[in-house]
């Protein structure tokens, strides 16, 4: 049964340019593998067209409009690619060919982390969310690491009442099991707390360093280094599905936040011009 391609009228649609990045990329079909499988009926365009534009539009999965594939085949696709890992391979992938194209070593040396607290819907189980004092926020946290560019290294999103110096260590030995290049890493104060700075030293041979607010200072500040995870914070609140937390699982949250950093990279490497792909490989 042939499909006919759908008229691509959302803003959250890939572009041509856009496409040829990310297929290269996606996980090879199951029909292609040594174990077989049947061949699939929908475009993968399609697909992750409908999975953009339920990040950038904030909508239900049920409520996908009609002219995408059934709600439930995309759904189906997002949660099998989170699992096997492929949004993580493509945000990497995707992180790499930028800093590659602006003349840095693909691999960072330097990171930044922060996090931040949002609301959780009514959908969000008590056994994944918790109250940020500080905030005032009862919901989820999100603990967000990027290179020097704002672009994602490392997203884990942990229930609000979670202290940051307590999931510091979690993701700083995780950091240096898949990251092992990375020495430095510039964080908020509230991360170096519990002689962390010492601990991280000693045991993972990564420096951290707090940057601290300067003295006397009232108001919104600019703080350096900082300001580059801020701002990547930021460019993912664009997307509506980010605004709250919905979902059930805390490993779908962090794949709706790689699904938007996935969108922004793909449209910056799309306009500065389609870089070689011919050394990539898929994520079986």
């Amino acid at each position: 049964m042939t499909i006919s391609p759908r008229r691509r009228c959302y803003p959250s649609d890939t572009t041509v340019a856009e496409w040829h990045l990310l297929k290269p990329l996606l996980p090879v079909p199951a029909c292609q593998t040594k174990t077989g499988g049947h061949p699939e009926k929908w475009p993968r365009r399609e697909i992750v067209d409908a999975i953009r534009y339920i990040v950038d539009n904030g909508a239900k999965w049920r409520a996908l409009p009609a002219d995408f594939p059934p709600w439930e085949t995309v759904y189906g696709f997002y949660w099998r690619w989170n699992r096997a890992g492929a949004i993580l391979f493509i945000r990497d992938q995707l992180r790499r060919a930028i800093r590659a194209a602006k003349g840095r070593c693909p691999f960072p040396v330097t990171v930044i982390i922060d996090s931040q607290s949002v609301k959780a819907a009514s959908t969000v189980g008590q056994d994944s969310r918790g109250y940020d004092a500080g905030k005032k926020i009862n919901g989820r946290k999100r603990h967000i690491v990027v290179d020097t560019l704002g672009l994602p290294v490392m997203i884990t999103v942990t229930p609000a009442g979670v202290r940051d110096e307590i999931i510091a260590r979690d993701i700083l030995w995780r950091l240096r099991l898949t990251h092992p290049q990375i020495t430095q890493v510039w964080a908020d104060s509230a991360y170096a707390r519990e002689l962390l700075p010492t601990w991280s030293a000693d045991r993972l041979r990564m420096s951290l360093r707090p940057v601290q607010r300067p003295k006397g200072t009232k108001g919104f500040v600019v703080l350096p280094r900082r300001w580059k995870v801020e701002r990547s914070i930021g460019w993912i609140m664009n997307a509506r599905r980010n605004c709250r937390d919905y979902e059930r699982l805390p490993q779908h949250s962090e794949a709706h936040l790689n699904w938007a950093f996935i969108t922004l990279m793909t449209r910056r490497l799309a306009r500065a011009g389609r870089p070689r792909t011919d050394g990539w490989h898929r994520k079986a």
